[in-house]
């Protein structure tokens, strides 16, 4: 149940998710693919998520773990941030404070300090969900904002079609196979043809300022 109220309240914040049940699956997972971030639970069954981050720190996965437990204990929590997780957070908890503190996360990941990303004339809020182009508001699908922010978060950076899908689509989503494509056509259509660049066979960037 928290699981589950946990997935649908991140992706109304906009987040991709797959989430997996046991510590044997979460390894296989970390393994095959690849993750801007884990929220890993310590109590899973199978192998527990102590043991599932022990041996990701061990094959030099630098991937940032926010950690989620009802252990509350000061010896739990040391013990957890000492086998490498990046934050750690009781439950019961507020969703605004997890998507809160998976944002810092990702923008200490990404080496930024502030949250606002900016290109140009184009500035957007990960935290409010606002972008304004040219001084003035623009409304956005939920989609196209993460697809967005995505590039804005890599400036210069070329994301491949794939690369794009993995994060904006869990795995139990169904994906069309020009799903993107229409994304990009959409977004340029609303900020003009320059702001998204196509790298030729490639795949898309926002040009860095």
């Amino acid at each position: 149940m928290i699981g589950e109220s946990i997935r649908r309240g991140l992706r109304t914040d906009g987040f991709s998710i797959d989430w997996v049940q046991d510590g044997q699956t979460a390894e296989r997972a970390l393994k095959t693919e690849s993750y801007p971030l884990l929220l890993l639970d310590l109590g899973l069954p199978g192998k527990s998520g102590l043991a599932v981050l022990s041996a990701l720190r061990r094959r030099g996965d630098s991937t940032p773990v926010l950690i989620l437990t009802a252990r509350d204990a000061v010896a739990d929590r040391v013990q957890g941030l000492d086998a490498g997780a990046d934050d750690y957070l009781v439950k019961p908890f507020d969703l605004d404070e997890l998507a809160a503190r998976i944002r810092a996360l990702l923008r200490r990941q990404a080496g930024r300090s502030q949250p606002l990303l900016i290109s140009g004339a184009l500035t957007l809020n990960p935290v409010t969900h606002e972008v304004t182009h040219r001084g003035q508001p623009l409304i956005l699908p939920a989609k196209e904002f993460a697809l967005l922010q995505l590039l804005m978060e890599r400036p210069g950076a070329v994301l491949s079609r794939t690369q794009l899908e993995e994060r904006l689509y869990g795995w139990n989503e169904n994906v069309a196979s020009n799903a993107v494509e229409v994304h990009i056509h959409h977004l340029r259509k609303k900020l003009g043809t320059k702001m998204i660049q196509n790298v030729r066979g490639l795949g898309y960037m926002v040009a860095a300022s």
